[in-house]
């Protein structure tokens, strides 16, 4: 028999040491999911040198996002009560004092993943839950198409957004940050 974990009890187990803080697994629908970095076709002990690529160049935006009166993190978790803690590879949110949890869907303005063998997981599963618990946009730096994907309006009980634009090279991808605040940039800023 196969028994899901609440939020709570996944912090259990990191306090407890029974998974170590920093491994490379999230809580998904109230499962441990191994994070998939790998490129297509490689393992996904590894981490492709496309998807380290774009993450750094996301954690780059931390000063124009900062000095606009929000905060970004990379590759750090979020907590979507009651069964999911995903580790996007960047989340916008509001700024205020994280110290003793982390952003939940009323902070959250934006996350971001970057896809290359996790592009149907992305897709999917991760859209689903970003969807239900109401994160205004959803953006899939689709390595895989050499595409930006930016999802947003989301349906609530649906596990989907309303309105998807796929945007390639030569256009501009807008962040929303928290105050009707936005990044833009161009689209192959973040493609490698």
């Amino acid at each position: 028999m196969v028994v899901p974990l609440n939020v709570e009890q996944y912090h259990g187990m990191i306090d407890a040491g029974i998974l170590p803080e920093g491994a490379p697994i999230e809580l998904l629908d109230g499962f441990l999911v191994r994070k998939d970095r790998s490129k297509a076709g490689e393992s996904i002990m590894t981490v492709g040198h496309h998807h380290a690529w774009a993450v750094a160049r996301l954690a780059n935006l931390v000063g124009e996002v900062t000095r606009l009166g929000a905060d970004l993190r990379s590759q750090q978790p979020i907590t979507l009560p009651p069964d999911d803690e995903p580790e996007p590879d960047a989340t916008i949110f509001a700024a205020g004092d994280y110290r003793e949890r982390h952003p939940g869907p009323a902070d959250i303005s934006c996350v971001i993943e970057v896809s290359d063998s996790s592009l149907r997981h992305d897709r999917t599963t991760k859209q689903r839950i970003y969807a239900d618990h109401g994160i205004p946009q959803y953006v899939i730096v689709n390595l895989e198409d050499d595409v930006v994907e930016d999802y947003r309006r989301p349906v609530i009980g649906t596990g989907r957004y309303d309105q998807r634009t796929v945007l390639e090279r030569g256009r501009t991808v807008s962040f929303e940050l928290p105050g009707d605040r936005r990044i833009e940039l161009p689209v192959e800023s973040l493609l490698p």
